[in-house]
């Protein structure tokens, strides 16, 4: 294990492979909406319910996730994540009442909330700053593939919506043993903890102390407005294309474009980032996005939108892989996954946002075209505030880079 490259391998694999897992376990109850619905005879607001109790259950998840990883490890906190949502996912399958069903989705959300900031700061850590970018973008192509089995599975089994849970339960619990043996603390975690004591006493600093409170609050506004833009095409899409006019297959079309769009934009976003203008790779994927999305309002024919619907997509993911890839180097290693994971947490608020918002502007009239021009200003907030970042970054950067030389 001494090997660097080995450790980044085995760290890198490691990480895409719980993706993977979080993926398929995110849309699992998605994928299995109608067996649940009929098993514990839920009506729409109870249906409701349970998709919020996972969302809630993410929140906590990825703020307290990354705080105590500052100080126990990001190894120990990602297994033990993994483990709190196989072992409730698992459970889904088996339980009996509507209560327990809402309890086993808020505790597999906690556990899937807490996995996300250490996947992002193992990541980041396993390699050199100018691979950071596509390390994390091909760690979290791992979530929309899952997302695609998961869908897999549900169109298998279509009588047993229990399968599903099934296996989003066993598949981490048989990993974890795999984590335990080969996957390798953060090495500068380790470094750290000697000298991390004294900043430990002062956790009311992480965020905001040592000038980076400007630096968080961007990165909280960008990720919000983003990941509400996401969740918000994620939900209303196949709704907002029939209203439309767009047929049922055609719809579903769109949303599997959409969806093969989002794993290419999970590489695309930190291959970029790594290789390019900072600044201009963030203007070229919002403005991509906010192009695409003037598209999914505009288009009239199935091709033109089928396009749209891809290229929003791709772009939104983009968006997303480049605020992961930003948000460690904001942060020293001692606070990183507190940084990463209130981050991230801010952006599930969105993903809660998004969605509600969307129904409302639907429910007063104002149709696709309104939700989408509703959604157009945060997106350019998230653009200026995460290009504020990044200027900010760029002389540090440089000071650095001199230091060492």
């Amino acid at each position: 294990m001494d090997n660097p490259s080995r450790r980044t391998t085995l760290t890198i694999a490691l990480c895409f492979i719980v993706a993977l897992i979080e993926g398929f376990d995110l849309q699992a109850a998605g994928t299995a909406a109608a067996g649940l619905r009929q098993t514990f005879a839920l009506d729409p607001k109870m249906m409701g319910w349970v998709f919020s109790a996972g969302i809630i259950g993410l929140l906590p998840g990825a703020f307290f996730g990354g705080w105590i990883a500052d100080r126990i490890g990001r190894k120990k906190i990602l297994i033990g994540a993994v483990l709190l949502f196989g072992v409730f996912s698992l459970g889904t399958a088996y339980i009996s009442s509507f209560s327990n069903l809402l309890l086993a989705r808020f505790m597999t959300g906690l556990g899937l909330g807490a996995a996300l900031p250490n996947l992002i700061a193992l990541c980041a850590e396993a390699v050199g700053e100018q691979r950071r970018g596509t390390a994390i973008s091909i760690m979290y192509a791992g979530v929309p593939l899952g997302g695609a089995l998961a869908a897999a599975v549900a169109m298998l089994f279509t009588e047993h919506w229990q399968t599903t849970f099934i296996i989003g339960g066993l598949v981490p619990l048989l990993v974890v043993p795999l984590m335990l043996a080969l996957l390798p603390e953060s090495t500068a975690f380790r470094q750290q903890q000697g000298v991390a004591a004294a900043e430990r006493a002062s956790t009311g600093q992480a965020l905001f102390g040592e000038g980076r409170g400007r630096t968080t609050l961007a990165l909280w506004v960008s990720y919000f407005f983003t990941l509400t833009v996401m969740y918000m095409l994620l939900n209303w899409l196949p709704s907002l294309l029939l209203e439309q006019g767009f047929s049922k297959p055609q719809a579903s079309l769109v949303q599997v474009l959409f969806n093969i769009g989002g794993a290419l934009g999970s590489l695309l976003g930190g291959l970029l980032l790594d290789r390019c203008n900072g600044i201009k790779v963030v203007l070229f994927v919002y403005a991509g996005l906010l192009a695409a999305l003037a598209g999914v309002g505009l288009s009239l024919g199935i091709v033109p939108m089928a396009v749209a619907g891809f290229a929003a997509g791709l772009f939104v993911m983009a968006a997303q892989l480049v605020l992961y890839a930003l948000a460690p180097p904001s942060y020293p290693t001692s606070v990183r996954a507190t940084g990463v994971g209130a981050a991230v947490a801010i952006g599930r608020l969105g993903s809660v946002t998004g969605p509600l918002a969307a129904g409302q502007i639907l429910a007063a009239g104002a149709g696709t075209t309104g939700v989408l021009l509703a959604a157009s200003p945060g997106l350019v907030i998230a653009a200026l505030t995460i290009i504020g970042v990044i200027a900010r970054a760029a002389p540090l950067n440089v000071s650095m880079k001199n230091a060492k030389a």
